[in-house]
């Protein structure tokens, strides 16, 4: 039997060697940190703190704006010295606390628990409380990914340790160094779905990691590990689903409406620290990587720090960087600036240098069909970039433009270096925007 795939996608040079034998590393907070009230999909965060507040780590500083929403802590104990208005990584202004470092880290105190003492509900409750969201990208409030509409008809919970996207690490770090944690947030998670089978999804370049999880998982019969062939993006929601369980989504569905629930490895590790230790989400792991960081690495960085701080402690560039990254290259966003906090869907820092960027111009398209081939999503990304270019909404619905998960395979084999993600995923957004506006 074969590696578990899908069909297209690309093989881009990964780059994961600059910082995979790293190991993850914490960092100490700045004398400032900034917490952001969207740093999730949903209604953004309420401040419940005021200017002049002491507060200690582990408190709650803002609360859930709503059903989708997910509250804010503190990642250190201080003193509250504003709201202001803030970039957030992906260009965005959102609404940030900030609070003055006093360096002692006086910390308030979690409700351990085991699981066999936890029911469905206080699972969920925990999980809603610690602020969890999707760490694998979009920033999905975890609790109300766990509640859907018909939790009898889960029966895939697949954790997703893949990370396809070239040069991050951080993922592969966490499954080679904390295998327990992630095993035990999924059991964690499958107690919610009594009925679900566990699937810890690996792509097949990862044999250190696989061999780590086989072994934490072999007492459970409800888990069990997934090669998946080395393919971007494998580690995409739908190209993941398809590969493990043979079933397909279009973009109206969500995972649950085919039965399953996907989940990054950095999440169940924070749903196994929320459930079982009380603790809410205030850090993450982040690789800072590319050849124009001098020391690259994978950080446990607090929340709410800025990202040149985060730099700093990679030892700065070695070079003036010639585009600087939040995320992967394919599917993260260009920074103008790195005094922007770091929020809970920060995944990593690419600072690439001028030998990994591309300045060609793009030219006219020569109708070579390599963009129909690698599409993942088996649309036509030239004919949708056309429509998109000259706004003809309808033929662009016709096409299923809307299908695009915009993922960068088209704009990265073009020979003629045509930007047809970016024309899509305009015209996507534009679309959306007019969906919501009704």
């Amino acid at each position: 039997m074969g590696l578990l795939t899908f069909r297209g996608g690309i093989h881009p040079d990964d780059g994961k060697a600059l910082s995979r034998e790293k190991p993850i590393t914490a960092i100490q907070a700045g004398p400032k940190l900034y917490y952001s009230m969207s740093q999730h999909i949903g209604a953004p965060a309420k401040p419940v703190v005021s200017k002049g507040d002491h507060v200690c780590r582990g408190q709650k500083i803002a609360e859930a704006g709503g059903f989708v929403s997910a509250p804010v802590h503190a990642t250190v104990s201080g003193t509250v010295k504003g709201i202001e208005k803030m970039r957030m990584p992906g260009g965005n202004l959102a609404d940030c606390i900030v609070v003055e470092n006093d360096g002692q880290m006086e910390e308030v105190e979690y409700r351990e628990a085991s699981l066999d003492s936890l029911s469905k509900e206080e699972i969920l409750k925990r999980i809603s409380e610690a602020g969890i969201v999707g760490m694998g990208g979009a920033g999905f409030p975890t609790h109300v990914k766990l509640a859907p509409k018909n939790p009898e008809d889960i029966d895939y919970i697949l954790v997703n340790g893949a990370e396809c996207e070239p040069y991050l690490t951080s993922d592969y770090r966490r499954m080679l160094e904390e295998p327990e944690k992630i095993v035990a947030g999924l059991q964690v998670i499958l107690k919610v779905f009594p009925k679900a089978k566990g699937c810890i999804c690996i792509e097949d370049n990862k044999p250190d990691c696989i061999r780590m999880m086989e072994e934490c998982a072999k007492g459970d019969s409800r888990i069990e590990v997934k090669t998946l062939k080395t393919k971007y993006p494998q580690g995409a929601e739908r190209m993941l689903i398809y590969a493990v369980t043979g079933r397909k989504i279009n973009s109206s569905m969500l995972p649950a409406d085919a039965g399953c629930i996907v989940d990054n490895v950095d999440t169940v590790v924070a749903v196994c620290q929320a459930a079982l230790k009380g603790k809410p989400l205030m850090e993450r792991i982040m690789t800072v990587t590319g050849d124009a960081v001098k020391e690259p690495r994978n950080f446990l960085v607090p929340l709410g720090m800025l990202h040149q701080e985060v730099v700093n402690a990679a030892g700065g560039f070695r070079q003036e960087p010639q585009k600087v990254i939040s995320g992967g290259p394919m599917m993260g966003k260009a920074m103008f600036s790195l005094d922007v906090p770091v929020i809970k869907t920060s995944s990593a820092i690419l600072a690439m240098a001028e030998d990994e960027v591309s300045k060609n111009p793009p030219t006219a398209c020569i109708n070579c069909g390599r963009c129909v081939k690698v599409c993942p999503g088996q649309i036509l990304p030239v004919r949708l970039a056309e429509f998109a270019d000259h706004g003809d909404e309808e033929k662009f619905l016709a096409y299923h433009g809307m299908e695009c998960c915009e993922c960068g395979c088209c704009s990265f084999v073009c020979p003629a270096k045509r930007q047809l993600t970016q024309s899509i995923s305009s015209m996507r957004k534009i679309m959306l925007a007019k969906r919501k506006k009704g």
